[in-house]
């Protein structure tokens, strides 16, 4: 059975790191935006990093620009809105595509760890489903991630544990990151 630390990925310079590198740590992989409406994720994603990175906890940025163009720029740029607007301070990698042929493999291999199961009731939920499905149709069967900012927890081991998809509450978020820092 693969975990994600069989993965390499590109950190914004463009060089290869294995997710080895990570082994032993929880971590919160989530693919993001600069122009989304989630954006504002930033703020409780660092808030959770600076809290929590010394029980030996991540989280891994992917940047991709798949959902309405909304992660225009270069990596550089993208990194320094995030860094200016946010003070993230968590590893951030290259720009990628995490659907269709493109797929970066480690969010083909989460979302079929983890699949989209729904955004949730209520009708801004329901305004998501609606433009993520026209916006995920060239996908086809490939359209793993369905919006902005979905999570995926990873345990100590590197098994995927859950997901959250961008209308989840931050709080059981890190609810469910410090449980998994417990055990």
């Amino acid at each position: 059975m693969s975990t994600v630390y069989d993965f390499s990925v590109k950190d914004r310079s463009g060089n290869m790191v294995s997710l080895g590198e990570y082994a032993g740590k929880v971590l919160l992989i989530v693919n993001t935006a600069t122009g989304c409406g989630f954006t504002p994720h930033y703020d409780p994603l660092e808030e959770m990093y600076r809290d929590l990175r010394n029980q030996g906890f991540e989280i891994l940025d992917f940047p991709c620009n798949q959902f309405a163009n909304q992660a225009p720029g270069t990596e550089d740029e993208i990194h320094e809105f995030c860094t200016l607007k946010f003070g993230t301070d968590f590893p951030q990698f290259a720009k990628i595509d995490v659907n269709g042929d493109t797929a970066d493999p480690l969010f083909a291999f989460l979302a079929t760890e983890k699949p989209f199961i729904g955004f949730g009731k209520g009708l801004k939920n329901l305004a998501l489903k609606k433009f993520s499905d026209a916006n995920n149709k060239a996908f086809g069967d490939k359209a793993y991630i369905k919006w902005n900012f979905t999570k995926f927890l990873v345990n100590r081991q590197g098994n995927v544990i859950a997901r959250f998809e961008p209308t989840e509450n931050m709080d059981d978020v890190r609810a469910a990151v410090a449980a998994e820092l417990a055990k």
